[in-house]
């Protein structure tokens, strides 16, 4: 399958794209060594979320991003997308501007892995959007989202320990994610930022609209905020994640238990 999800009751939906390290064999093999290192995961970035608040939906994909991208946006063309991506789905290069290919997919292959990955993908989480908002007139969209510190071909200097992102503010309510910020800056052992370099992706500025009562915003934590190192194996640091843990509880926590009548967020 390429998508799981798990029902949840609350409003909160989160959004887990880019975890999977799930590639079929014949596919691996056309990557290069460069490819087959993955370095993009969001490298237990579920692990990371997991169980810190009971009752959310979650829609996570079972596929790696260099077979099919979710965060991308099907209108766009191809150019836009720089050194990253020259298909709109299908990675050619890493985030490092590196090929990862040694036998690059053809348009029909793109097409054909489109259809399997992006669309189940899709269509998963615009249902559990919709039957959310159906049950309690709103949604909230939380997009799970991971970075190295340091990606000097599409960002400069060092990413904050939390970014949030709401797309300048067009995809959530602004006090909600004005006291999503409000505890990330409380939290004088980290760093944080809204809109700066991680300003929203695809699924929270095509989801995220306050007017249809969809509050979508996007958290990139930096994996030098709960891994050992940023590099290969990419270990899991249980003592670094639970600090993190705790802050991400608290933000959780308050969404779950967000609604628009709220007057103090």
């Amino acid at each position: 399958m390429p998508v799981n999800v798990t029902m949840g009751s609350s409003p909160l939906i989160l959004a887990i794209p880019h975890a999977s390290t799930q590639i079929a064999h014949p596919i691996m093999q056309r990557l290069n060594s460069i490819g087959r290192a993955l370095t993009d995961t969001h490298w237990h970035i579920d692990r990371l979320y997991r169980g810190l608040v009971e009752d959310v939906t979650i829609v996570q994909a079972n596929f790696h991003r260099y077979i099919c991208d979710p965060d991308r946006n099907p209108a766009e063309r191809a150019s836009s997308f720089g050194n990253f991506n020259i298909a709109p789905f299908v990675p050619i290069l890493n985030q490092d501007g590196q090929a990862i290919w040694t036998y690059p997919p053809d348009k029909l292959e793109m097409a054909s892995w489109r259809s399997a990955f992006y669309v189940p993908y899709h269509a998963a989480l615009a249902t559990q959007i919709a039957r959310v908002r159906s049950r309690h007139g709103f949604a909230v969209l939380y997009d799970c989202r991971a970075t190295r510190s340091e990606v000097p071909n599409l960002f400069e200097g060092v990413a904050p320990d939390f970014s949030i992102g709401t797309y300048m503010g067009a995809t959530c309510n602004h006090k909600l994610a004005a006291h999503v910020a409000g505890i990330c800056l409380s939290e004088k052992n980290y760093t944080s930022a809204i809109n700066k370099r991680s300003k929203g992706g695809w699924i929270v500025r095509h989801y995220g609209s306050p007017k249809r009562g969809v509050h979508a915003l996007q958290m990139e934590v930096s994996l030098s905020t709960y891994l050992q190192a940023e590099q290969d194996p990419w270990l899991y640091d249980p003592e670094k994640a639970q600090a993190a843990r705790t802050v991400l509880t608290k933000i959780l926590s308050h969404l779950k238990f967000w609604s628009p009548e709220n007057t103090f967020a």
